[in-house]
């Protein structure tokens, strides 16, 4: 049987249930809905209308857009018309949209707004292969008289004309359609170096669907948010292929700023979200139980170890006691019952967390809530998910267990390679790192791991980050930082120490988190860099260096941290948009700072360079003290 195309299933559903809710965005506080025969009318109308233009089959559209129904309509209209989609990250600046959209050979850009709109017209003379830039949102675009720009409402006036004079030619269309088909380019975060095009077909998108259906039980009648960064395949996953595959319906929320005021009145039935998100919603948790009134403090903290060992007493499948079932009975009506109400998740059925690892401590507090929470694993290259934990069969610390269509096991070096219909066609443009990536059919993740005894898989980290230091002992940077993001004050971290004597840490504050309890304490700060090198502060995140060292082996302790003057941005290529840490590029920029944490000095002087969202630069200059970690082993500094 030939596998269906995703414009085909957009018909499929129009035609079964043309009057349920397929879309909706909420727009000034009112949630406005697409059914699915209003989403086949769009999505229709677009796909002649770029015909109109002179779009062609395997011509590419780059979209610049946050989650709206015409991102996904104009998605789908790409597909349906033989052309291919290449979302972008709606926050990039200027080169990174620039590279990606001329190594991609894009001849149409969809931007939503003026802003985006600005971003491409500014680099108009370095992209010479776009002919067309369509805007949906018309404000503060009426005296833009550039000969490039087109609004989505004309375009679609044109392919409903289109229509009219050809009224089968859509169908013929999406009929043409076939699995091998590319469906999408969508380029990689970048962590070493320039952003890879992985060609993701049809039939690549179906398999993953399918695999994870045969998992999980999802429903044409669940809900589900769109929030998270198109150009992210996990938000290709689940809210374009899931919900037409499926037939589910995506609400896409007001602003990226209203995301969890939208959560809670959604209640989605199935969520998922990087690690930043659960560590931020943790964050956020944390500081409301800190302010809230003595009783329902105290309630907080008296049952949530209950929660805890609950959570962890059913993953390990060991029975509870009665004094036990009894607390968690409380804790659920008086704790865990309002707080997942308050959160949103009230009726989540099945919660994910990928794209890396998650702190064990953010995992158990999620589960001890009553919440579903579960790992997945996978890579861009691989459709998104190839892992997962199963109901009844979570374990901390894995990723769970392969896709029933997937195939994964270790090399000899502990690589994880994997095998399934998922697995891309390759780079666009890039046969050279086609070949390192794919290699007898097994595609080579580039993650170190190990399989547990009863085939769960654990994630150790990349496998080119795992190191060692100076005696020998080995250390993985991400599972160090995850503990210490856990902390509702520690946003971002970054431990250092290969071919050290022993481990360190730079360390980002949680400006928000940080400047409520300096407030309480009557600390006053004018900036971030300020907020940073107060010496309450550093006692603070001192106190959770001493939390994290206390659960680490006694060689990887951390030793010496910093608090760095500014947060690791993208902007400045510190990290990724899908917030991983650039490494290489840290090592390189941080040097100064690195090489302090090994040696005997107080302090060290940094002059940094931040770069605001317009694309101004600023630079400051700060003396960075420098402390020893309560609790660690002490050991020699390096000669610098």
């Amino acid at each position: 049987m030939a596998e269906m195309t995703l414009p085909q299933y957009l018909l499929r559903n129009a035609r079964q249930f043309p009057g349920r809710p397929a879309l909706r965005e909420k727009e000034k506080g009112i949630w406005q809905q697409w059914t699915w025969a209003d989403y086949l009318d769009h999505v229709r109308a677009i796909a002649l209308g770029l015909m109109s233009l002179g779009f062609q089959r395997d011509d590419k559209l780059a979209l610049l857009s946050d989650n709206r129904p015409e991102l996904y309509a104009t998605m789908v209209a790409v597909q349906a018309v033989g052309g291919v989609p290449v979302p972008l990250y709606q926050d990039s600046i200027a080169h990174e949209l620039q590279y990606v959209i001329d190594h991609a050979d894009a001849r149409f850009v969809y931007a939503e707004d003026q802003e985006q709109v600005d971003k491409v017209l500014d680099l108009k003379a370095s992209l010479p292969k776009v002919e067309r830039v369509i805007f949906d949102d018309p404000k503060g675009l009426r005296h833009y008289t550039d000969p490039l720009l087109l609004g989505l409402a004309a375009l679609e006036e044109r392919g409903r004309q289109r229509h009219r004079e050809q009224p089968g030619l859509f169908e013929e269309l999406v009929s043409r359609g076939r699995g091998e088909d590319l469906a999408l380019i969508c380029y990689t975060s970048g962590t070493t170096g320039t952003p890879k095009g992985a060609m993701i077909s049809q039939a690549n998108l179906a398999h993953a669907i399918r695999g994870l259906q045969e998992v999980e039980p999802y429903k044409s009648s669940d809900e589900l948010l769109a929030y998270l960064p198109a150009a992210w395949v996990g938000d290709t996953f689940w809210s374009l292929a899931g919900a037409l595959i499926v037939g589910s319906t995506v609400n896409c929320p007001e602003r990226p700023e209203t995301v969890l005021e939208d959560l809670r009145e959604i209640g989605p039935h199935v969520l998922v979200a990087p690690p930043r998100i659960w560590e931020n919603l943790v964050s956020a948790v944390q500081v409301k139980i800190d302010d809230a009134s003595w009783v329902k403090r105290h309630l907080a903290r008296a049952l949530m170890p209950a929660g805890e060992e609950v959570a962890r007493r059913e993953m390990l499948k060991q029975p509870l006691s009665l004094r036990l079932r009894l607390l968690h009975a409380l804790g659920e009506f008086f704790v865990f019952g309002p707080l997942r109400d308050h959160l949103g998740f009230r009726r989540t059925r099945f919660a994910y967390t990928g794209g890396a690892p998650l702190g064990p401590e953010i995992f158990l507090f999620f589960r001890a809530i009553g919440i579903n929470l579960k790992q997945v694993y996978g890579q861009t290259e691989i459709t998104g998910v190839s892992c997962v934990q199963r109901d009844g069969d979570v374990k901390l610390g894995t990723v769970g267990k392969p896709f029933p269509n997937t195939e994964v096991k270790l090399t000899e070096a502990g690589e994880v390679i994997s095998r399934s219909p998922g697995v891309f066609l390759g780079y666009y443009k890039n046969p050279e790192a086609t070949a390192a990536t794919i290699r007898d059919g097994w595609l080579y993740s580039g993650d170190a791991a190990m399989f547990d005894h009863d085939g769960h898989l654990i994630v150790i980290d990349r496998a080119k980050d795992v190191t060692h230091l100076t005696d020998g002992t080995k250390f993985a940077p991400q599972y160090i930082e995850n503990k210490l993001k856990f902390s509702p004050y520690i946003k971002e971290a970054v431990a250092v120490g290969q071919d050290r004597p022993y481990v360190a840490a730079m360390v980002n504050i949680d400006m928000e988190n940080v400047g409520k309890w300096a407030e309480r304490r009557k600390i006053a700060y004018t900036t971030y860099a300020d907020l940073a090198q107060k010496p309450p502060v550093y006692d603070l995140i001192g106190q959770e260096v001493d939390r994290v060292n206390r659960d680490l082996p006694e060689g990887t302790r951390i030793q010496k941290y910093v608090l760095l003057p500014k947060e690791l941005d993208p902007d400045d290529e510190e990290v990724t948009r899908t917030r991983k840490v650039r490494r290489g590029f840290v090592a390189k920029k941080y040097a100064d700072i690195i090489n302090a944490l090994f040696s005997e000095a107080p302090s060290v002087a940094v002059t940094a360079v931040i770069t605001y969202q317009d694309g101004r630069q600023a630079t400051t200059h700060t003396e960075l003290a420098i402390r020893t970690a309560g609790g660690a082993p002490r050991r020699e500094p390096a000669a610098v």
